[in-house]
């Protein structure tokens, strides 16, 4: 028996939750996943796991065995990066996810930047609005908004977004700029139905009072992702309540304005994370080192409640410049 690909297909099976699973992310038979794990077992004369038809449960003493194959593995893997010159040259895939338009207008030209320093190294950049499983989805870094819960993730905290309320200078220019929260009642609205908002946006009571308003507002138009409220408020179909970063690209060109801003909710976290459960890479913690500043620079110019643009926006009450 190969001790060393039976450890790895046993943390693998228990990273995974499941045998199947694990045959996936190995590229193996679920037979063979199975029977490896078992005749570790027998090796040990001790029982792991204990299998159920609904999910697996380590057993006490496998508990204290994994994380030892765990420190086991990364030693392993650490000494054969070194001897690899991975210390001295990065080299590999990279896996990073992050949400969509965060991800294309943000974090991509990170990864262009990265790519041209480091010549050895391949990313595979996955946007999607949905938080992947790190694991199951063999994800190096990911960008998280939202707060994170216990989990066995790492996470570098970059700064806050919050959701603003935007919309075109023309469509202002049409309709009147809203200056309190009821006056949303007499505006066309754009609907984003990702944030699960509904017809009710949330906003602070007042600059001073943080509790939580929820505002019914009259959709014109459902969309399911940012960058369609978006370019359907630059169209000026109606008001967009979308994060910060969403509507900053738009904003800077001059094709948005944003309003309401006294009463913007409480902002919420974005973290970098990895899996806790390997030593990270050269590659990974060079990304880390490119970037966690130049994300924290880019989400405290964004939390700004009065940010520069490119274009001087208009001057009609209740927008900011």
């Amino acid at each position: 028996m190969d001790r060393f690909e039976a450890m790895s297909i046993l943390v693998a099976t228990v990273e995974t939750g499941s045998f199947s699973a694990a045959g996936r992310r190995l590229g193996m038979p679920l037979p063979t996943v199975s029977r490896k794990v078992a005749d570790l077992e027998a090796h040990l004369g001790a029982r792991l796991l204990v299998r159920s038809t609904r999910r697996l449960e380590i057993t006490e003493a496998g508990a204290a065995y994994i994380e030892a194959c765990r420190r086991i593995l990364d030693q392993v893997n650490e000494a054969e990066r070194a001897a690899a010159g991975e210390h001295n040259e990065p080299r590999g895939d990279l896996v990073v996810a992050a949400p969509v338009v965060f991800g294309r207008v943000y974090v991509l030209p990170i990864v262009n930047d990265f790519l041209m320093a480091y010549p050895e190294v391949k990313v595979r950049l996955v946007l999607s609005d949905h938080n992947l499983d790190l694991v199951t989805e063999h994800i190096d870094l990911a960008v998280r908004v939202g707060s994170m819960p216990d989990s066995n993730l790492v996470a570098t905290r970059l700064g806050t977004t919050c959701r603003v309320v935007c919309g075109s200078p023309g469509y202002f220019n049409a309709h009147g700029t809203p200056r309190s929260l009821a006056d949303l009642a007499k505006h066309a609205c754009i609907s984003f139905e990702a944030l699960a908002q509904g017809p009710a946006w949330k906003f602070a009571q007042s600059a001073q009072r943080r509790t939580e308003k929820a505002v019914q507002v009259r959709p014109r138009l459902i969309v399911n992702t940012a960058e369609a409220a978006v370019d359907a408020a630059i169209a000026g179909v109606g008001l967009a309540h979308v994060l910060s970063y969403q509507a900053w690209p738009a904003y800077q060109a001059g094709q948005l304005k944003l309003v309401l801003r006294e009463f913007d909710p409480d902002p919420v976290p974005v973290s970098l994370v990895y899996t806790a459960q390997r030593l990270l890479p050269l590659k990974s913690r060079l990304f880390l080192d490119e970037a966690t500043p130049r994300l924290r620079k880019v989400l405290e110019k964004l939390t700004k409640k009065n940010p520069p643009a490119l274009a001087k926006p208009d001057s009609s009450a209740g927008a900011y410049a």
